[in-house]
């Protein structure tokens, strides 16, 4: 439905009462407002170890210390796990490739619906390798991916949960990252979501020291 909101009077400001929205139409006003999202492409293995693909943009890092990843999944139409969301909670752990330009149209392979047991890496093009730490495997073309154990799981209700994961081992491309632990941000080279279909890449870019007083 489409909200019936008085329209503002010159100068003010358009508002909207959440409580009074559906839930598609918070969803368009978010992911069009909180721009840009990062993407994670969430590899995670099932209990017969066949691996899967999503990408998600609710997704960002919420703690260094210790260092904390957290998912925003969502449940299908009947609330039941959809591949990424069923996996975790088998195996207790899954892996973060950030998607540079380079892997964009693979990672949006991996956002069609396959039937459980499709290897969408293999559909899009992308190699799997074995974790270090854990069974979920890392996508060799990705810039940089991050191993990660569940720590906590939100329930929100039932149709979405926040699993937040504790990151255990890191992998990045040759010549991305320097001594100093400095991550070159043209090698990254992410994309990010906006509202809608419409992405971005991080390529123009400014400094901004912290003010000291």
């Amino acid at each position: 439905m489409t909200a019936s909101l008085p329209r503002p009077a010159a100068g003010d400001r358009t508002a909207f009462d959440f409580s009074a929205l559906g839930a598609r139409e918070r969803y368009k006003l978010m992911i069009g407002t909180i721009i840009p999202r990062p993407i994670a492409l969430v590899t995670t293995v099932d209990e017969e170890g066949r691996v899967n693909a999503a990408p998600f943009s609710f997704f960002n890092c919420l703690s260094a210390d210790p260092p904390i990843l957290a998912l925003g999944v969502e449940n299908n139409p009947d609330m039941s796990f959809k591949h990424t969301g069923h996996n975790i909670r088998m195996t207790e752990v899954f892996t973060v490739n950030i998607v540079s330009f380079a892997i964009a149209e693979a990672m949006h392979v991996c956002a069609a619906k396959f039937p459980r047991g499709v290897d969408e890496l293999k559909e899009a093009g992308l190699t799997a390798v074995p974790g270090t730490r854990i069974a979920a495997p890392y996508i060799r073309e990705a810039p940089a991916a991050f191993e990660c154990r569940r720590h906590v799981t939100l329930e929100l209700g039932r149709s979405r949960q926040i699993i937040l994961g504790e990151i255990l081992f890191a992998h990045y491309t040759e010549g991305i990252v320097d001594e100093a632990l400095h991550v070159d941000p043209s090698g990254i080279d992410a994309i990010a979501r906006l509202g809608g279909d419409t992405c971005a890449t991080i390529r123009d870019r400014f400094d901004m020291a912290t003010p000291r007083l």
